[in-house]
């Protein structure tokens, strides 16, 4: 019996050649100074305020039901800015182009039709809505307005993944065949808050980031059906499953998705796409520390990259916006991109909950 029979034979180390230099770093737009006003400023917010703060954006209003934490976000980071307690008084102002909107989802919708109507460009906060037809609608308004519309899916700026996009899109690895997501890590920080209350907390909030970056690393082609499952681990403290898996099939490609928020130790991020010239592969302890090797006939290369998932994936949503709006475009993370990741989320809750593989709806 030869070392090759049934393809297990040992692959021989590549050489290692210099990583590529690729364009992952968020753009900066010429005009950093248009006015930007933050709707909501739970905990999520101190990430937005930290990169525009650090990118040089200006900030010129916040608005907050809550006196107390608009007020800590202005001090911290735009003294400044104008405060509000009713988010209609921050639209109101002329100086204010573009609203980020970061409310809970349960209000969100209206908010964002406001803005628009009000003149307004908006980045907005993940998942743009709460259905397929509701996103929809929401798309259209601001092309009918000729307003930009973008979502806050910031993954798709984080370095790592980042870079894998950039890589891709050179065609480095050639046409993507398979995307393999592997996420091991400790979820319980949700008990005791508003998120403990959804149903299919990982599927629908958390995994919402890996369906997005799925789509982008897949390009145009099409998510045709995903089937999904989420269960209670035996050790978790947490209301919801904190396992879930997901597969989706793509015109000529697959997309794989195994989560495990109850993973007390050894944590692990991993991240393999295999294209038909190459393989790209992330692994790290964490969301913010990964390593990325790039697989080809050449060898194997292994970039260094610069910075981190937070802040840096916050700037680059905003930094996508402004620079669309500057140079006439649709933003690549825009309200009708991202209907393929509602699509495909709204589909593997569907799944999970009915134990049946479920059609993506095209958005």
């Amino acid at each position: 019996m030869s070392d090759e029979t049934y393809g297990v034979s040992v692959e021989k180390t590549a050489r290692e050649i210099a990583a590529p230099a690729l364009p992952y770093r968020p753009r900066v737009p010429m005009d950093t100074g248009i006015g930007i006003g933050l709707i909501g400023c739970g905990g999520i917010t101190q990430s937005h305020l930290q990169a525009y703060k650090k990118a040089g954006y200006r900030v010129v209003a916040l608005a907050s039901r809550s006196r107390e934490r608009v007020e800590a976000r202005r001090a911290e980071f735009f003294p400044d800015a104008a405060v509000f307690a009713d988010w209609r008084e921050l639209l109101a102002l002329d100086e204010v182009r573009v609203a980020d909107i970061a409310t809970s989802p349960e209000v969100r919708g209206p908010i964002i039709e406001a803005a628009l109507r009000a003149g307004k460009h908006v980045l907005s906060q993940k998942p743009l809505a709460l259905s397929l037809d509701e996103g929809q609608r929401l798309a259209n308004l601001a092309d009918t307005l000729g307003l930009r519309l973008a979502v806050n899916q910031n993954g798709r700026w984080a370095p790592h993944f980042a870079w894998m996009r950039a890589a891709i899109s050179a065609g480095l690895i050639g046409e993507v065949s398979s995307v393999d997501f592997t996420l091991h890590w400790d979820h319980h920080w949700i008990c005791g808050t508003p998120f403990e209350a959804q149903p299919q907390l990982i599927l629908s909030d958390f995994a919402i980031h890996w369906f997005d970056i799925a789509t982008a690393f897949f390009g145009a082609r099409h998510a045709r059906q995903i089937f999904a499952a989420a269960a209670r681990s035996r050790s978790q403290r947490a209301c919801p499953p904190f396992l879930a898996h997901a597969c989706v099939e793509f015109d000529g490609g697959q997309a794989t998705f195994a989560f495990n928020a109850d993973a007390a130790f050894g944590h692990e991020d991993r991240t393999t796409i295999i294209g038909s010239r190459g393989t790209l592969r992330s692994v790290g302890t964490s969301l913010m520390q990964q390593h990325v090797t790039l697989h080809t006939a050449e060898g194997t290369a292994s970039p260094e990259l610069a910075g981190r998932w937070f802040p840096d994936g916050f700037h680059g949503a905003m930094a996508e916006l402004l620079c669309a709006i500057e140079e006439n475009r649709a933003p690549q993370n825009s309200a009708r991109e991202n209907l393929r990741s509602l699509a495909l989320c709204f589909a593997a809750v569907a799944s999970a909950e009915s134990g049946r593989p479920v059609a993506v709806r095209a958005g």
